[in-house]
């Protein structure tokens, strides 16, 4: 099992002329412990579980580049971009320039978006959900269009694109790896089963498993090797005297490898003070690394 690190938090101690300093020590304290990938969220207001709507948020690929700068293996993706956030061929040539400019090591993780009030607020158009899961669907064919030696036109109900020019072409082969996020049953997860490359669900075990259920009945309809999407789940590890310690994570992750988890993303509220992410090296990622 491969481990990730999504860090959703940016309120740190010695507040905003420290967040660069701090988002940048846990970048390298992951890539040297081990972490498989590391994740940004992609909103641009904090979102409620996490805190309040005015606590720090960064925009996504801006910190994604500047944790390629700092870092050597770690893949890199955010989680998730929605569709409705940047238009879909932009998109595409902002993650093919953090693939090139990290050496290949980037996701594509993308979504139909949920939250209407940073979307609102920042004058995002924010359309029904079944008219974001119809740009979803056309911002997924677009990207397989431009990651590959087809230049010419797009023509979709929401978007058309002239020409599909996207050089230099990404250096991970045959493209970044494509991620749809979320969990819903009947177009999430459908279109996972046709176009992306890995899955990212959340939940115990019982509930991932429940999930990827409905995945592999979407692959055998639509004639999809179910194998061949890398299945991801993302939880949070508060590892700290009174809530968690590394043998429940483990334990945690050997469930999910039971199921079929291949890679298990954690948040870490307590992330900032490094400390979790040296347990993360030394105690949690070479047990599972057999899973």
């Amino acid at each position: 099992m491969k481990i990730g690190l999504q860090v959703p938090n940016f309120t740190y101690p010695g507040g905003s002329a420290q967040i660069g300093a701090t988002l940048g020590a846990i970048a390298r304290a992951a890539d040297d412990a081990g972490f498989y990938s590391l994740w940004a969220m992609d909103h641009f207001f904090q979102i409620m579980t996490v805190g309040p709507p005015e606590n720090d948020m960064l925009e996504g690929y801006s910190t994604l580049t500047y944790l390629a700068a700092l870092t050597k293996k770690v893949k890199l993706g955010t989680l998730a971009t929605g569709v409705i956030y940047r238009y879909p061929g932009i998109l595409v040539k902002t993650a093919t320039t953090l693939d090139v400019l990290s050496g290949g090591r980037a996701y594509f993780c993308i979504g139909a978006a949920w939250f209407e009030q940073e979307a609102k607020g920042l004058g995002v158009p924010f359309p029904p959900i079944a008219t974001r899961f119809e740009q979803l669907e056309e911002a997924l064919q677009i990207a397989k269009q431009m990651w590959s030696d087809r230049n010419g036109p797009y023509h979709g109900k929401h978007y058309r694109l002239e020409e599909t020019l996207c050089v230099p072409q990404p250096l991970s082969r045959p493209h970044p790896p494509i991620m749809v996020a979320g969990g819903g049953e009947k177009k999430t997860l459908r279109l996972v089963a046709q176009y992306a490359d890995a899955c990212n669900l959340f939940g115990d075990a019982a509930a991932v498993n429940a999930k990827l259920t409905v995945l592999k009945r979407h692959c055998d309809t639509l004639g999809r090797d179910y194998a061949a999407i890398e299945k991801t789940a993302l939880s949070t590890a508060h590892l700290a005297p009174g809530k968690m310690d590394a043998k429940t994570v483990i334990a945690n992750c050997k469930a999910l490898a039971a199921i079929g988890v291949q890679h298990a993303i954690f948040n870490m509220p307590n992330v900032h003070e490094i400390k979790p992410l040296e347990i993360f090296g030394r105690e949690i990622i070479p047990a599972v690394a057999g899973f």
